[in-house]
């Protein structure tokens, strides 16, 4: 077990400092209630505004081996990340967000048509444990080339013959004239945990997970509230779409009168509040919802 487990109980929590899934992290964190001391200058280590959890800014790919060790206990990366690291830890959650895949790429003019072409070929890329054990797998003889960025330069240099690389709208594979051959792994965002740190702060864990959660399944959602004559109550629930069924509740100025709360999909919006005026709703209200907890 790790010593700063035991000397202290205060969870810590690894996020990334700087990437295309940074602040998204943060925000994530923030809308969830738990606001972060220190986001602009992303120092080491800030506290939060719960005072048993503190935050650990790290390279995204050096947090699955910070959360594996114990020197933090909760982290939040890439799930590339966590295999390119073969890190023990354990997945509590999958964010869904900063999702991206990874590819294997070659130049447009290239006679590589496929995997079985890179038999004794070099490949540059940022994820050599990754392709070293899919290669091994595919009992296929490749020379990695590890580079620190930009690696779809490196067939145009001469120094591969392919690249393997993230890949989220396939913008820079094309910009670059590479053309993708096949993918090895779609990755998003992951909440990972230290798996002794799950029995020390199991509580503070929970917390924070359901946190987490309620914010993600608020995410495109609305609150809608509004009076509906009860005779136009039928036709209004015809138009709400996919619910198990709206609250009702009387209002109490009028007998006639009921008031119907419903939380519906964001993508729906734009053209229910008319639908649900012509069925006869009025006074109605669409209210941002931050947090969804069950």
């Amino acid at each position: 077990m790790n010593t700063r487990q035991t000397e202290k109980r205060i969870l810590r929590l690894a996020i990334p400092n700087k990437g295309r899934i940074a602040d998204p992290i943060i925000e994530l964190i923030e809308d969830s209630g738990l606001i972060l001391q220190n986001s602009v200058s992303r120092k080491l280590i800030t506290g939060t505004s719960d005072p048993a959890i503190e935050v650990l800014f790290a390279r995204p790919v050096d947090i699955p081996a910070y959360v594996a060790s114990g020197a933090a206990d909760l982290g939040i990366t890439g799930r590339d990340m966590v295999m390119e690291r073969g890190a023990d830890v354990e997945e509590l959650m999958d964010l869904k967000s900063g999702k991206a895949t990874l590819v294997i790429a070659v130049p447009e003019d290239s006679d590589i048509a496929d995997v079985r072409d890179l038999d004794g070929k070099k490949i540059a890329t940022e994820f050599p444990g990754i392709c070293e054990r899919y290669f091994r797998d595919e009992k296929l003889s490749v020379s990695i080339v590890s580079v620190g960025g930009a690696c779809e330069a490196a067939p145009y240099l001469g120094i591969a013959d392919a690249i393997v690389d993230l890949s989220s709208s396939g913008n820079t594979i094309r910009t670059n004239n590479l053309r993708v051959i096949s993918e090895i792994l779609v990755s998003t965002t992951i909440l990972i945990a230290n798996r002794d740190a799950q029995k020390i702060y199991s509580e503070k864990i929970a917390e924070f997970c359901l946190a987490i959660e309620s914010v993600m399944r608020a995410k495109g959602k609305k609150y809608l509230m509004m009076n509906v004559h009860r005779e136009a109550l039928e036709a209004v629930r015809n138009v709400l779409p996919g619910l198990s069924g709206p609250t009702v509740m009387d209002v109490a100025s009028e007998d006639n009168l009921v008031a119907v709360h419903a939380v519906v999909s964001e993508d729906h919006l734009y053209g229910l509040v008319s639908s649900l005026k012509n069925a006869g709703a009025r006074d109605i209200l669409v209210v941002p919802i931050e947090r969804m907890i069950r």
